[in-house]
């Protein structure tokens, strides 16, 4: 199981702390040290959408201006913001052997990950 996000947010801590607790192994990917590729992008999008993808009530989506804002319009404008800017992807994104589980709920994990 792979889980991607930025190792200083918060939900990311809790998520990590979650599946250790649980004992649930688990390879990290740094959105700021590795990057996302476009490919990986589209393979999330394919199950969730672009639109989820978006932390748009997070602080850097709040620090774009607004016609960056409404420049983002489709995956392919979106997924270029992703990927200049790593934070705004919401987070944790967990690909898991169910599908792709973004952000933390206790609830979710322990039922599409034990």
């Amino acid at each position: 199981m792979h889980v991607y996000g930025i190792k200083n947010c918060n939900t990311v801590k809790k998520a990590l702390d979650w599946l250790t607790k649980e004992g649930i192994d688990y390879t990290f990917h740094d959105f700021k040290k590795e990057g996302v590729s476009d490919e990986k992008l589209r393979t999330w999008e394919n199950q969730t959408g672009w639109e989820p993808l978006v932390n748009k009530r997070g602080t850097t989506w709040r620090q774009l201006s607004p016609e960056e804002q409404n420049a983002v319009k489709d995956a392919t404008s979106a997924n270029r913001l992703m990927q200049v800017k790593t934070s705004i992807i919401k987070r944790p994104v967990i690909e898991s052997p169910k599908g792709i589980i973004l952000g933390f709920d206790e609830n979710e994990y322990a039922a599409k990950l034990k």
